[in-house]
């Protein structure tokens, strides 16, 4: 994998790319696949609301690094690459004001920061220190879509079947 230097110095909302690009990212690709589903099955796919789990050090860190902001802004379809600060303090406290997610394309969804936006202080998942789950839920709390992403560094995020790839490939090119 090639690295330009922009893709290293990032401007993000809090002092750690992990920290708060990767979540952010990872909100957002969340959000494109409840807008997938809902495009493809909609009678199948009644969500109603949104939870956010955050383990390990995006966890214990989560509050003092803005990885709690980061998720909000980015559930919420704002990106780093097109990061307007205004536009995600206004967004942050219409949440925590609203208590809902206003997103293109998709039906206003339920989402407490205060009840939905768990911190999980246990033991950190074991692919990755920095992971983050996303539940789509019905308005019964039935879970209708599940993604767990992990953040591993520079703002670069990875889900559990893309990080089992790449430990495949390295282990792979390691008996070369």
């Amino acid at each position: 994998m090639y690295l330009s230097v922009f893709d290293i110095f990032k401007v993000g909302v809090g002092p750690s790319s992990s920290h708060t690009m990767g979540p952010m990212l990872a909100a957002n690709q969340f959000i494109a696949k409840i807008r997938a589903n809902l495009k493809n099955k909609p009678d199948e796919f009644p969500v109603t609301s949104v939870q956010c789990i955050l383990y390990g050090s995006l966890a214990l860190t989560g509050k003092g690094h803005a990885t709690d902001r980061a998720v909000i802004i980015g559930l919420n379809g704002i990106e780093p690459a097109t990061l307007d600060l205004e536009i995600a303090n206004e967004t942050e406290t219409r949440v925590h004001e609203q208590k809902e997610l206003r997103n293109p394309e998709l039906p206003t969804l339920k989402f407490d920061p205060e009840t939905d936006l768990i911190f999980d202080f246990g033991p950190p998942k074991k692919q990755h220190a920095n992971a983050i789950e996303f539940k789509a839920l019905d308005e019964k709390g039935k879970c209708l879509l599940k993604e767990i992403y992990f953040s591993i560094g520079g703002g670069f995020i990875a889900t559990a079947a893309q990080l089992k790839t790449e430990k495949s490939n390295i282990q792979a090119s390691r008996k070369h």
